[in-house]
């Protein structure tokens, strides 16, 4: 399984303008970290996204991908309108990525 995570908007879209996802081979963790995120992944799943009143227009915004095998998952959400499930995922994958 792999999860992807784009992020885009804010104050400083340009700086993100070019860069490539971050990626995450979830098989390559090992068996506490996979069995984490995939909880963090069946919460933010089976939450339902929050409506976004249009007001923060300057909020960053998070693409999470989930690929496991012919399965494709896309989660998106916004600082202006965020589940806590989908911050607690986002929370946990930033943490992976600023490790690596």
């Amino acid at each position: 399984m792999t999860v992807t995570l784009e992020t885009y908007g804010g104050l400083a879209a340009a700086a993100h303008l070019g860069r490539p996802p971050k990626v995450l081979d979830a098989d390559a963790l090992p068996e506490t970290a996979a069995a984490e995120l995939g909880r963090l992944l069946a919460a933010a799943v089976s939450t339902p996204g929050k409506e976004d009143d249009g007001r923060a227009r300057d909020a960053m915004s998070y693409t999470i991908t989930v690929r496991d095998g012919d399965r494709v998952t896309v989660l998106e959400q916004s600082d202006a309108a965020m589940t806590p499930a989908f911050a607690a995922l986002l929370t946990w994958l930033k943490k992976h990525f600023a490790q690596e």
